[in-house]
């Protein structure tokens, strides 16, 4: 990574209306010195996808507490690589089970954050793994 910032796209993918989670990271992220563009609830895999390609992010934050995760994430993946994004770190927050996250890890989801992950450990996360690219 160059000295640009860093650039996160915050989605809501599917029907979920909750996003005070979602508000959270995009706020901490922001204040970490990374650009953030929150899409708003209700996204369409999609949505998310062009939303990327038009930003040109480096990270696009997938917010889901649906427990629509596992049809969601690998079609929002499946967008962005169908577009030629595919250095573009994926992670996912929310209310994941456990028993699906190595599912998502092996799908190219770089990180899983549940509820009560410190911030900091998510911007540290992007961070760090940018900077290994």
């Amino acid at each position: 990574m160059s000295e640009e910032k860093i650039r996160v796209l915050i989605a809501k993918p599917g029907l979920d209306g909750h996003d005070r989670g979602a508000k959270v990271v995009a706020r901490a992220l922001r204040d970490a010195g990374m650009e953030v563009i929150y899409t708003g609830l209700r996204q369409t895999p999609e949505m998310i996808a062009e939303a990327a390609l038009q930003e040109d992010v480096d990270v696009v934050g997938l917010s889901i507490l649906s427990g629509a995760h596992m049809a969601l994430v690998p079609r929002v993946i499946e967008l962005l690589r169908g577009e030629g994004l595919d250095d573009v770190m994926i992670v996912v927050g929310g209310i994941i089970p456990d028993e699906d996250i190595p599912r998502l890890i092996e799908m190219g989801v770089s990180a899983v954050f549940g509820p009560g992950t410190n911030t900091d450990d998510t911007v540290q996360h992007i961070k760090r793994t940018l900077k290994d690219r």
